[in-house]
């Protein structure tokens, strides 16, 4: 047992998919030219003033709204003052004092073990822009396409305590910001990434110790091997008996080490008073049951709905309820076939394995929803047999839609045979050609009976009906 506990609390800036930035007109647009998406305001030009977003203030009420927190009726932003080239202001629009959601928690699963994480606050603020380094030997490039991008900031309270639990909570808040439509969460473009607040203290001490800051990690893969490692770096120094403070650090992918970046800044080095140019806002009762009931059922309720109501199993629920198109989809199918069982097998071992993405829509799927809802229908009727169809079937309705399933079926010579005449030729070419095992048969290998079975469907080329064929069989072989 470890003699130290990590302690770790979360920053995650979170991008809004809104269509335009947070105080301005201009578009937004991932890897377009630099210095496309920008205007007068965007770039601090004197006399420009900003004007808020509705939508975004509507997006951060829903994520509060998810989480349980107490939505502040009464909000206002601040200007967070640091030079950067790429912060045309000189300070960042954001909210101190007041920020809209209050409280909240989500829950994670470690280890099978589910544990609360508790979230102190989340924020509204804007993003800066992108200092590029790598073009120019001797100049480093701005591009303010990001500058201005709406984004949310979600603060956790210490509760985390090692870079598994980071992981399960960055992979539990990225489904469900995309479940609500807030974000598309993709960290690789930077829509999701977290700042790792680290220390350590002897196991049990109520103490905490001195903490670093990881910034700007844009993976949760990297998020938990830099916890990890820094944890580790913390406990030899205190072993070591050396003293260190507050620091801001980078971690270094390729090595996978922390660095020192800065000395940890404190909220008096930003200079933080209300934004004069902005009004403090009022978020009325009305206009906050107005967002409630455009609010989706949220994935832990649906998943539960999936097995108290309609039987799933728990993985396949869990797997279905995680992005509300698998549920659109698993309810479009269901509703004509009336089977849940066989559609939650069907998505999770057939559909969702042939889908390399992280969101789901229709052009994604291996073939349109209503040819799945004829394919299993076709399956339930017992007209196919459920290995030939896996393997011949699905695969050629995946490739070419312009049959339905029965006439694809019929084309591959695979719908099932009941032709009695037909079945007895087989039966009686089969026992005619295995001598032997017909002999060992009722000598007592009753288990033969699989071989049997195995010619006459391969002889059928996979048509014939197996319960028929068993019978024909057993008459046979007396």
């Amino acid at each position: 047992m470890s003699k130290y506990d990590t302690v770790v609390g979360l920053e995650v800036h979170i991008q809004l998919n809104t269509k335009t930035k947070a105080f301005c007109g201009d578009a937004l647009s991932f890897g377009d030219s630099p210095n496309t998406h920008v205007s007068a305001i965007s770039l601090a030009h004197p006399g420009t003033l900003p004007v808020v977003n509705k939508v975004q203030v509507e997006k951060a009420i829903r994520l509060g709204l998810a989480l349980g927190c107490r939505i502040n009726e009464y909000h206002f932003f601040d200007r967070k003052h640091y030079f950067y080239p790429d912060s045309p202001k000189n300070y960042q629009i954001t909210q101190d004092n007041e920020p809209i959601c209050i409280g909240g928690s989500i829950d994670i699963q470690v280890n099978g073990q589910k544990k609360t994480v508790r979230i102190h606050h989340i924020h509204m603020e804007e993003d800066a822009g992108k200092t590029i380094h790598d073009i120019d030997d001797h100049y480093s490039m701005v591009d303010l396409n990001r500058a201005g991008t709406p984004l949310l900031e979600l603060v956790t309270e210490p509760d985390m305590s090692s870079g598994e639990e980071v992981y399960a909570f960055m992979a539990e808040l990225q489904r469900l910001v995309r479940y609500i439509d807030v974000s598309d969460a993709d960290m690789e473009k930077g829509s999701m990434r977290c700042d790792c607040n680290v220390s350590v203290k002897p196991a049990g001490s109520l103490t905490l110790g001195e903490r670093c800051e990881i910034k700007n990690l844009n993976s949760k893969r990297f998020a938990r091997e830099a916890v990890e490692y820094e944890a580790q770096r913390q406990i030899k120094l205190v072993e070591q008996g050396i003293t260190f403070s507050k620091q801001t650090l980078h971690y270094n992918v390729v090595e996978k080490i922390t660095q020192s970046l800065r000395e940890k800044e404190g909220a008096e080095d930003y200079r933080y008073f209300p934004d004069p140019d902005l009004a403090p806002m009022r978020v009325t009762p009305a206009y906050l049951e107005e967002i409630k009931t455009s609010m989706p059922d949220l994935p832990w309720v649906v998943k539960e709905r999936l097995i108290n109501e309609h039987g799933l199993v728990e993985d396949h629920a869990e797997q279905i309820a995680a992005d509300p198109y698998l549920v659109a989809l698993y309810q479009e199918i269901n509703n004509d076939l009336k089977d849940p069982k066989s559609v939650a097998a069907f998505m999770v071992n057939q559909v969702l394995p042939n889908i390399e993405a992280e969101t789901y829509s229709e052009s994604i799927l291996p073939c349109h929803p209503a040819m799945m809802a004829e394919y299993l229908q076709l399956l339930k009727s017992g007209k196919v047999t459920a290995s030939i169809a896996n393997q011949k079937l699905w695969p050629a309705l995946c490739a070419d839609q312009s049959q339905s399933a029965e006439e694809r079926a019929a084309t591959l010579g695979i719908l099932i045979n009941n032709d009695t005449g037909f079945l007895e030729e087989i039966v009686t070419k089969v026992i005619a050609d295995n001598p032997d095992q017909v002999k060992k048969y009722k000598g007592g290998k009753k288990n033969l009976m699989g071989f049997f079975v195995g010619q006459i469907m391969r002889q059928s080329k996979g048509s014939a009906d197996p319960q028929a064929v068993q019978q024909l069989l057993a008459e046979a072989l007396k």
